[in-house]
């Protein structure tokens, strides 16, 4: 399973955003649906092997929602339809467990420190410019579960990087040059993609 971790530190934890503004209006969600476009689509369908965990942090209690690519179902390409499943997530009352929106998607109060939790037996990756070079990884470093950890256009708080070095993740780097987020989670399904492909 590859498990991508997107922090949104301005991101809406409120449905109350227009669909016509999604930048303007959500604290930047549409960072987050280009990142599970990235992550989930491909030519003709949708990863099934693949989870993405959306952190928002911008209002007063944080919030996760989970994206399921085995069960995930009405995921287009367009960053309009990803939204609009996002704001139905965001209208579910969110508790400390995870509540269903729509066929695998689901939402939860809480923020990294809960993702990681729940990912203590994956292979904890953190991507930073400054991190081992990726391609110097064997295939036991990236085999098995494993979660990326990336930020967004603000970066990660000293007091995240904490809470990331704390869960014993391993900082790796796609390249001296800064990327968005869904760029990453291209390069790095391609990545692990062409591993597999290897393996065979």
């Amino acid at each position: 399973m590859r498990n991508f971790i997107v922090v949104g530190h301005k991101a809406t934890t409120t449905p109350n955003f227009s669909l016509e503004d999604i930048p303007g209006t959500s604290g930047r969600l549409d960072i987050l649906c280009r990142a599970v476009t990235a992550a989930f689509v491909i030519s003709h369908g949708i990863r099934k092997d693949v989870c993405v965990f959306l952190v928002l942090l911008g209002g007063e209690v944080p919030k996760t929602i989970r994206l399921v690519g085995e069960t995930l179902r009405h995921l287009n390409p367009d960053e309009r339809t990803t939204a609009a499943l996002l704001k139905k997530a965001l209208a579910v009352p969110a508790t400390p467990q995870w509540a269903l929106s729509t066929s695998g998607i689901f939402v939860r109060t809480g923020g990294l420190a809960e993702v990681l939790a729940d990912l203590l037996d994956a292979k904890l990756i953190y991507l930073r410019e400054d991190g081992a070079d990726i391609r110097g990884f064997d295939e036991s470093g990236l085999s098995g579960e494993a979660a990326f950890i990336l930020g967004d256009h603000t970066g990660m708080t000293p007091e995240e990087e904490a809470l990331i070095e704390q869960a014993g993740a391993r900082v790796v780097s796609l390249g001296s040059t800064s990327l968005h987020a869904d760029h990453c989670i291209v390069l790095l399904n391609w990545f692990l993609d062409t591993k597999v492909f290897m393996q065979g």
